[in-house]
């Protein structure tokens, strides 16, 4: 039983855990403006928004319904396009901007602008509102082209609400369960759930495992659902480094990163798209052992370690200790990723992190380097070197490394430590590259390592990459 508020009244269902929540919203609920477009969180057509009680306010976060899991509605407010009654201020504008035609895709993305007009998650930063571009990263327009809808969203600047009455509402729903899904409050209700049920798959934004359920029609059998297990979203920032729960989300950690390194900002803003980023969490990017995951080459470069748990025990390991082989993670029976804790790095520090893919947004990396250099007097102190979509795992660099290690900072030891490259890396070829095409960029974004620190700007492609 799951019980959610729709426009201000409780709404109780009987779910199971592989029911989306997009069915629940136009099969159960008879919400048909919620739309489905790929099924798989890329287009935005399905957005809607949720609101949680977030210590003395509802926090609005857009998210993709079609790979969310209906048990996760459990204890928010759900808002479609349907509530907004036809009232809302990027309604008025993009009717008045003629920021639709076949009209399709719309819905997604006045849900997607409604939620930055309320300010929520993913759309404010540190300086303030997001630009309207980085908030409709996750939403897909094939016929209107985008000026009229960035426009209208503009037009519409971020406002506080007065969500106090919603909020009362929140904080008196019960949690929820079924027959084979579990949605704990606290990280010690989730340990001993999993001692209690090893075999459970621990599902945290659903943003990889919905497309399990919508693109490969898996069985995830028990499933224990962490989104709401509070001290699993804690943000630690101090003079060692910064600290962050596994159920953190990307939208949640992007400014802390971005204050431990610009380079972490930017990775995080190329991270899917904002709905994905609302839900996808750091935690689950590293348990889940993609070889494409964004965030483990970085972090490994930074010198992370996992703070690892079952029942009350718990263990330390290095982030590049973790990944063991493709599919193998370093977690024993009833264990979990509790936290991920990252070194503030010396302020003289040559860092560079960069995501290659064929889309700027909302799409997979063809590979990801990130190199992290400690130099003194012009010369290559020690280096750390680590590569996402270059094998079975994020996997560090260690013969660059070593080749790079007690040399002179310069043109010259780059070149000559970039065939070590191919000691390091046999990369397949698929649809995203060839492994030719793989080494040779990660080639290109050593030597562009060594021209930024030269002042010179310079992008992958103009370094020596064909394409």
């Amino acid at each position: 039983m799951i019980r959610f508020l729709l426009d201000g009244e409780v709404v109780e269902l009987d779910v199971g855990a592989q029911e989306t929540a997009l069915d629940v919203i136009r099969l159960r609920l008879g919400r048909k403006g919620t739309k489905e477009g790929c099924g798989e969180g890329d287009c935005g057509a399905c957005t809607v928004l949720l609101g949680e009680a977030s210590e003395n306010a509802v926090q609005w976060r857009a998210v993709n319904a079609c790979i969310m899991l209906a048990p996760m509605l459990d204890g928010k407010a759900l808002a479609t396009v349907e509530s907004l009654q036809g009232q809302a201020a990027v309604q008025t504008e993009m009717v008045a901007r003629h920021g639709s035609q076949c009209g399709f895709c719309t819905p997604g993305f006045i849900m997607s602008l409604e939620g930055r007009a309320r300010g929520g998650l993913g759309t404010m930063g540190a300086d303030g509102p997001r630009p309207v571009a980085d908030v409709l990263s996750g939403n897909l327009c094939r016929c209107t082209g985008y000026g009229p809808i960035l426009a209208s969203g503009e037009a519409v600047p971020p406002s506080p609400r007065n969500d106090s009455a919603l909020l009362a509402q929140l904080q008196t729903l019960p949690a929820g369960s079924g027959a084979r899904w579990h949605n704990p409050r606290s990280s010690d209700d989730l340990a001993a759930l999993l001692l209690d049920y090893p075999e459970a798959r621990i599902v945290a934004g659903a943003s990889d495992v919905g497309l399990w359920v919508t693109k490969q029609l898996r069985d995830l059998g028990r499933v224990i659902f962490i989104g709401d297990v509070a001290d699993l979203r804690g943000i630690e920032e101090g003079p060692e480094g910064v600290t962050l729960g596994a159920g953190v989300r990307y939208s949640e950690a992007w400014d802390a990163l971005a204050r431990l390194h610009p380079d972490l900002g930017e990775l995080i803003r190329r991270i899917a798209g904002t709905p994905v980023r609302n839900a996808g969490t750091i935690g689950g990017n590293i348990a889940n052992g993609s070889p494409i995951g964004d965030t483990p080459p970085a972090l490994i470069a930074l010198g992370a370690t996992l703070t690892l748990r079952r029942g009350d025990a718990r263990r330390t390991v290095a982030l590049e200790d973790f990944f063991i082989a493709y599919g193998r993670q370093d977690l024993g029976p009833s264990e979990f990723v509790e936290s991920i804790h990252i070194p503030r790095p010396a302020s003289d520090a040559v860092i560079q992190i960069t995501k290659h893919s064929k889309r700027f947004d909302s799409d997979i990396s063809a590979l990801c380097g990130a190199f992290h250099l400690r130099v003194a007097q012009g010369v290559i102190q020690s280096a750390r070197i680590a590569f996402g979509g270059m094998a079975g795992t994020p996997r560090r660099a260690s013969a660059t490394e070593a080749a790079l290690t007690g040399q002179p900072f310069n043109a010259a030891s780059i070149e000559a430590a970039i065939p070590a490259l191919e000691r390091d890396y046999q990369p397949l070829s698929d649809v995203r590259g060839s492994a030719a095409y793989r080494l040779a960029v990660a080639g290109n974004l050593l030597r562009r390592l060594w021209l930024a620190q030269q002042g010179e700007a310079v992008s992958v492609l103009e370094v020596g990459t064909d394409g």
